[in-house]
Formats: C-alpha cells, sequence, structure tokens
C-alpha cells in the first residue's frame, strides 16, 4: 500500500471510529469499513497512530466520560453517555487510559492541599508546586501567566495557596546553586501507567545528551508508539527535572516543546556547554 493511500485509509478509521464511538465498533466492523483484513488494519493503524484501533477507542471513551464526569454527572451516566454498559466498563477503561478509577478523577484534587511558589531560573521564570507527598508540577511560566490559574486548571477542586515546602525548597535551591540536592526531591506524579513509564524513562537520560523519540520508544519495548510517547512527553508535569527536553526528533531536529522551542533550545544548548 502506497504512503498516500496508507494516510487515506487510517484516516477513515479514525473517522469511523470517532463518528461509531457510541457504538463501540469491533475490530472486524472497523476493518469493514475500510475494506481491510482485521490483521492487516490492526498492524497498519498501529503504526501510523502508535496504539491499536481499540487503544484509540478506549482513548475517545474516555475522554467523552472525562467530559461527563466534569459536568457532574454520576459515573453510571458518564458510561451510558460514553457507549459503554455499565460502571464495570467504564472503571476499567480509566484505569487503562488514566490510571486513575472514574470517582477518583471526578475529585480531582479534592482533599488535596497544594502549596505554590514562584521563583527566577536561568531559562525563565518558574512556578513549583508541592502537594502532601511531593512536587505535583514544576511549569516555565510566560510573562503573563499566573500560577494560581495554571494549577486550579491542573487540580480545580484541590485547596491552593501560596508557600513553599520542603520538597519545592530543594528544587528552588537546585536551580541557584545547580548541586543535586542532599535528600532527593519527591514527587507526586499523576498520570497513566503508559505516561508514568516514558516519565520514568526520561529520568534515564543523562545530561547533555539527546534521544529520538522512536528511540525513547524502543527503551520501554514499545518500538511503535513513537507518537504515543511523544503525547505523553508534552503531558509531563515537571520541567527539566524529567528531562523531556532531551528528546529530539529522529532527523535530529529539536521538535516540540511544552514550553517552547526557544527555551528548549537554550535549556539543551546550557546543557552542552555545562
Amino acid at each position: 500500500m502506497q504512503e498516500q493511500d496508507t494516510y487515506q485509509t487510517i484516516a477513515r478509521a479514525i473517522r469511523f471510529i470517532r463518528a461509531q464511538q457510541e457504538e463501540q465498533p469491533s475490530l472486524d466492523a472497523i476493518a469493514t469499513h475500510v475494506g481491510l483484513s482485521k490483521f492487516h488494519l490492526q498492524r497498519l493503524f498501529t503504526e501510523c497512530v502508535g496504539v491499536s484501533p481499540k487503544a484509540y477507542l478506549q482513548y475517545l471513551t474516555t475522554e467523552s466520560a472525562k467530559t461527563s464526569l466534569s459536568a457532574g454527572r454520576s459515573t453510571l451516566a458518564a458510561a451510558y453517555d460514553s457507549g459503554l454498559s455499565g460502571n464495570s466498563r467504564l472503571h476499567a477503561h480509566f484505569l487503562k487510559v488514566e490510571g486513575c478509577t472514574p470517582g477518583a478523577y471526578r475529585l480531582r484534587g479534592q482533599g488535596l492541599q497544594i502549596t505554590y511558589h514562584t521563583f527566577s531560573t536561568a531559562f525563565g521564570r518558574a512556578v513549583v508546586a508541592e502537594s502532601q507527598i511531593g512536587v505535583c508540577s514544576l511549569v516555565f511560566l510566560e510573562e503573563d501567566d499566573s500560577p494560581a490559574e495554571h494549577l486550579s486548571a491542573a487540580f480545580p477542586k484541590a485547596q491552593i495557596r501560596p508557600g513553599i515546602g520542603v520538597h519545592s525548597q530543594r528544587v528552588t535551591d537546585f536551580f541557584r546553586n545547580w548541586k543535586t540536592p542532599d535528600r532527593p526531591i519527591g514527587l507526586d506524579l499523576r498520570g497513566t501507567s503508559f505516561q508514568l513509564q516514558v516519565w520514568k524513562a526520561l529520568l534515564r537520560i543523562p545530561t547533555g545528551q539527546a534521544v529520538a523519540y522512536g528511540d525513547l520508544a524502543r527503551a520501554i519495548g514499545k518500538p511503535a508508539a513513537s507518537r504515543a510517547v511523544g503525547t505523553a512527553i508534552g503531558s509531563n508535569p515537571i520541567a527539566y527535572l524529567i528531562p523531556c527536553h532531551r528528546v529530539i526528533r529522529g532527523d535530529g531536529q529539536s521538535g516540540g516543546y511544552r514550553w517552547g522551542p526557544e527555551r528548549k533550545a537554550i535549556i539543551n544548548g546550557w546543557e552542552a556547554a555545562r
């Protein structure tokens, strides 16, 4: 199959899955729609999208349920809204895609106490936020960004206030003197099992070195998941400390960065010089 034909076929499959999401189409139904065997479709779809048709459908279904839960619907109603038969299937989808239960997602920070502190770095202004467990967010800010608004969007039901905790202090000290803290910086990472796997792999990239998205996908044992790896990298909540800036495109180009390509170039140039 020619490259353009492959693109059109997978695009048709994606449109069909999105249009039929509430009916939860089977792999056979999707394959019949695009005129391929289910085995051929499975291979092509995974190569092009980075995940299987089933995983893509699970993602769409979970996103639909998240919208319902955010609107205050019960987990059972959210399951029906998303085309699922009940709570048990919704629970399984959330554990697979979000790494948490639907109830935990609906709470989204309820009972969580977060303190945040803004500070200056060699790469611009940043805000570090800490929960009762450890650092849950570290992001670079643009000039007009509000740290409180950023955290409220990420943790809408948490109690958020200015302040600096033990782990946040270690972060600011590190950016000031570039010395590894005597005691570890605790992290409170919240993500899917796949995201956590990618973020842990990022921690193994040495300072001043770069790896391609494909290399990282192979390192975690999922060589066909380069695009999914890129998505997980783009969701990294801990800037610099989890060094997503060290991942580049396979052609050697810098690629995107959640906090801007210019900042990525500056960080990597600074690390290489050191």
